[in-house]
């Protein structure tokens, strides 16, 4: 196997299913649709002959995540407020009788950007260490059911300290 596999996004999937032609192994020939990571080799020739470019590949081992600063959390977290706030107005600007993919899509757009920048900021991954400590904190101080749920998912945690 190589430094890296494939991974097939489904929602951008034109299923023209040129990877199934060029893989030497047979990993994108399975039920799920999903490239089976125990045969795929790395070679990227399904990535290289996909049109939709669906399929990108992945490095089999990621880096560790880089220390955010103070400052750079806080502009993240002023970033993100701005988007919740963009959010809410464009939900007020709903209006039932009329076509409202736009701000829909605009809503969705700002749930992705919010979701990248917690995630940027170090939340939102099961290993880091602020995702650990916000468990631990709802552990402590949530309600019943909250502090089960965080229990049982610092049990199956390992932190990236």
């Amino acid at each position: 196997m190589g430094n890296s596999h494939a991974y097939r996004d489904l929602k951008i999937c034109s299923k023209d299913c040129l990877c199934l032609f060029v893989c030497p192994t047979g990993a994108s020939d399975n039920e799920t649709g999903q490239i089976d990571f125990e045969k795929c080799i790395g070679c990227g020739a399904c990535a290289k002959a996909c049109p939709a470019r669906a399929i990108t590949m992945i490095p089999n081992t990621l880096p560790r995540q880089q220390l955010k600063n103070d400052e750079v959390i806080k502009e993240i977290f002023d970033i993100v407020n701005n988007k919740i706030e963009q959010n809410q107005i464009l939900k007020g600007l709903l209006d039932e009788s009329k076509d409202n993919r736009v701000l829909k899509t605009l809503m969705h757009s700002n749930k992705v950007m919010i979701e990248d920048l917690l995630r940027e900021a170090g939340y939102m991954l099961p290993q880091s260490k602020n995702t650990h400590d916000f468990l631990k904190d709802i552990s402590q101080n949530g309600d019943k059911a909250a502090q089960d749920l965080a229990n049982k998912l610092l049990d199956k945690i390992v932190v990236n300290e």
